[in-house]
């Protein structure tokens, strides 16, 4: 055995979980799906999505004022995403919808302006290597521990979904900030989060229906209070960290305040809460957002829960998880990218056509709304096996032929692919792996979870669960 290596036991076999398929709305003819959506008049955008949706490669997407395409086939995915020719920008419905929450910043940002920030914002951005970041990381699962350890005293009920807010965002803002999180914080951010996805104008299913190209939609005042909020818990960060002294730290937050353009200028204080912002909600909320469905899965599965630990008391035994064990733990990693599959974060990449062209010799108009959805790429039945059935084997070595390349896509593609994506998959393992390690979940009601979908793929309603010591 090579010096520094650590030993490798090999875990007693298990039988495999049953196939199952978690939850999801049953697709419908475009019609009826179209009634439905507006019945229930929750925005949510998963319930418009036609059962077609899911079999064709690319082609119109319901009925709406504004013509609306769905591209499904992978390498037209990536000739849009790519974008070369700078014709297909982010949709003006999202540019338009984020604006009062994290403004023209990287995120949603185009042409050479995008360009200047990605200059100035990618010294930062390498500091997300996750063999730096990792020690913020186990901070972050001790705390987790000793917060869920004290709610498994006390028998409290608690939301998954809160839960798994506060342990990312504690987590992001160790990595970009050098400290925690106070849980008040985490709490206001994550309810004004949620007022601002469920109520947000673009969302609006008359408004995606009837509206024209680039109609700047008014926001209501509870979705603007929201975004005040969350702005003024950044800008608070991010004094802080000013007023403690710039040379003190060596972190993403100070690499970004001393970033510089060709032309020497750095960016103002509202620009920084705009670009803080994106790295402070991308690398939480997303990554709350696929936790909270890993959770729920690994909680209503007891098999794959015996896989999972199974698989850590091979790797690392009893002792502490580092680095080099969560890169040899498969069945960890793939339960996350089989969760990223079925509950892309990000369930739609929306772009704009700026001029007439056409996409794989598909005719589209000036204006119209590129649709790119994980959610439907991932769920499509000319890709997967069962595509909606949760099986994190179908990522193993031996199954890799199954896999469609280019079918995958829950952190994007192309120049704009989520610069955090190796961050959140070794977090993911990490607080899986160690959580399941010391406790168990139950879902107080997981027959009526479901997802929805608005900027975010997150369940209706919050998941409501109790945490206990794990039984010897």
């Amino acid at each position: 055995m090579a010096a520094g290596t650590l030993p490798l036991r090999r875990p007693a076999p298990i039988a495999p979980a049953p196939l199952f398929s978690p939850p999801r709305p049953e697709p419908l003819p475009a019609v009826i799906a179209l009634l439905r959506c507006m019945l229930n008049g929750d925005g949510n955008l998963l319930s418009l999505l036609p059962a077609e949706a899911y079999r064709m490669a690319i082609g119109p997407l319901g009925y709406s004022r504004r013509s609306t395409i769905i591209v499904n086939r992978p390498d037209l995915v990536r000739e849009v995403l790519a974008d070369p020719k700078e014709i297909f920008p982010k949709s003006d419905l999202m540019v338009y919808a984020l604006d009062p929450l994290i403004g023209n910043s990287i995120f949603v940002s185009s042409g050479a302006t995008w360009r200047r920030q990605r200059d100035m914002i990618d010294p930062a951005l390498s500091m997300m290597r996750v063999s730096k970041a990792f020690p913020a990381m186990e901070a972050g699962a001790t705390a987790a521990e000793g917060m869920l350890a004290d709610t498994a005293s006390r028998g409290e009920i608690f939301s998954l979904d809160m839960m798994m807010s506060h342990m990312t965002a504690d987590i992001i803002c160790r990595t970009v900030f050098s400290s925690n999180i106070d849980a008040k914080v985490t709490h206001d951010v994550f309810d004004a989060f949620t007022v601002f996805e469920r109520s947000v104008a673009q969302v609006e299913i008359r408004r995606l229906i009837m509206d024209k190209a680039w109609t700047r939609i008014p926001q209501k005042e509870t979705v603007l209070e929201a975004c005040r909020l969350i702005r003024r818990c950044l800008g608070e960060l991010l004094d802080s960290h000013i007023r403690d002294g710039r040379a003190t730290f060596d972190d993403i937050a100070t690499a970004i305040i001393d970033a510089h353009d060709v032309d020497g200028k750095a960016f103002t204080r509202e620009e920084l809460i705009d670009q803080l912002g994106v790295l402070f909600l991308a690398g939480h909320e997303t990554s709350a957002s696929a936790l909270t469905w890993a959770f729920y899965i690994l909680a209503t599965q007891p098999l794959l829960v015996e896989r999972l630990r199974a698989e850590t008391q091979a790797v690392a035994g009893d002792g502490p998880l580092t680095f080099e064990h969560t890169r040899r733990m498969p069945f960890v990693r793939n339960v996350f990218r089989e969760t990223l599959r079925l509950y892309p974060p990000i369930t739609f990449l929306p772009r704009v056509a700026n001029e007439a062209t056409d996409i794989g010799g598909y005719k589209v108009k000036k204006g119209a709304l590129i649709m790119i959805a994980p959610w439907v790429m991932h769920r499509h039945q000319a890709y997967w096996r069962d595509p909606n059935v949760f099986d994190p084997d179908r990522f193993t070595a031996e199954r890799e032929g199954e896999l469609t390349p280019g079918a995958y896509i829950p952190f994007g593609i192309g120049p704009r692919v989520c610069a955090g994506a190796a961050f959140a998959q070794v977090e993911a393992v990490l607080l899986i792996a160690r959580l399941f390690r010391k406790f168990d979940f139950e879902v107080l009601e997981p027959d009526k979870v479901r997802p929805a979908a608005r900027l975010t793929t997150r369940p209706v309603e919050q998941v409501m669960c109790r945490v206990m010591f794990r039984k010897a």
